[in-house]
């Protein structure tokens, strides 16, 4: 017959369980270098309130994917926007709270090519790209493809470019107009087939001007801290009572006039340079 085991011997297995999940612990656990009093130290763990942000970011685009699959256009559309508010909340908070880390900003990187790239690319896929072949995929492909590079391009700039600019269209304003036309579009039931090939330029626009080299302003240099005059108040409260008539509509003619604004201004400074002659 088989006997129980001792009890040194059950002691032994549980203290070898509880190395085991010591080990594991600290194994996964995030090790970073960090100044603090200008000294190198290590630090382990990560900070919870700015990737609190930047995981209900996530969440919002990979809600947004599920919404468009299950042919909710609008929740989806919804859903990009409240990854974008999220998105630019995170950063600012972890200023705010001196919670920075070089976790957090692989991870918000990761969070935007869901939220920015896949999602607005298989949302308007979904939506009516798929209604033009293959064509449709691959547009839909080239904005994903265009948004991962950008990406990757604003991470490596990132303290030799002038923040007041942003070098080709920010992600998340991309995002928007892909969003908003669909939210729009949607709305109005347009599925004509000129609309069909407005949405391939769209997309492809948007995609391309993200890896372009227009400049585009940043509002980064906008203090928010200081003093501003009532009427500026007053403006921005008549600007959210616009938006909420149609916000779709507000929203689309907003960040559609964004988009556009790169390229005209690009073209009015290539109007003012006088040319030089050999």
């Amino acid at each position: 017959m088989s006997q129980d085991p001792s009890n040194g011997e059950r002691d032994r297995r549980e203290s070898n369980d509880e190395d085991l999940a010591a080990t594991f612990v600290r194994e996964s656990e995030v090790v970073e270098e960090a100044l603090e009093d200008g000294k190198k130290v290590k630090r382990r763990g990560i900070y919870l309130l700015p990737n609190l942000f930047t995981t209900s970011a996530l969440f919002s685009g990979f809600f947004a994917v599920v919404a468009a699959i299950n042919g909710d256009f609008t929740a989806a559309s919804i859903a990009i926007f409240i990854a974008m508010a999220l998105d630019g909340l995170d950063g600012r908070v972890a200023r705010l709270t001196n919670t920075q880390s070089d976790f957090g900003a692989e991870y918000d990187s990761l969070s935007d090519m869901l939220s920015f790239g896949v999602a607005p690319g298989l949302v308007s896929f979904i939506w009516i790209l798929q209604d033009v072949g293959k064509t449709g995929w691959v547009v839909a492909f080239l904005y994903v493809a265009c948004a991962a590079l950008r990406l990757a391009r604003f991470n490596v700039q990132i303290g030799s470019v002038d923040k007041k600019w942003f070098i080709g269209l920010p992600s998340p304003s991309a995002a928007a107009v892909v969003a908003a036309s669909v939210w729009t579009f949607h709305s109005f039931d347009a599925e004509a087939f000129g609309f069909k090939l407005w949405m391939l330029f769209l997309v492809g626009a948007a995609g391309v001007l993200m890896v372009s080299n227009i400049r585009y302003y940043s509002f980064k240099d906008i203090d928010l801290k200081g003093p501003v005059p009532f009427v500026m108040l007053l403006a921005i409260v008549l600007g959210f009572v616009v938006i909420s008539i149609e916000p779709s509509l507000m929203l689309l003619l907003l960040f559609g006039t964004y988009v556009a604004s790169g390229p005209v201004l690009a073209v009015w400074r290539k109007l003012r340079t006088p040319s030089q002659k050999p």
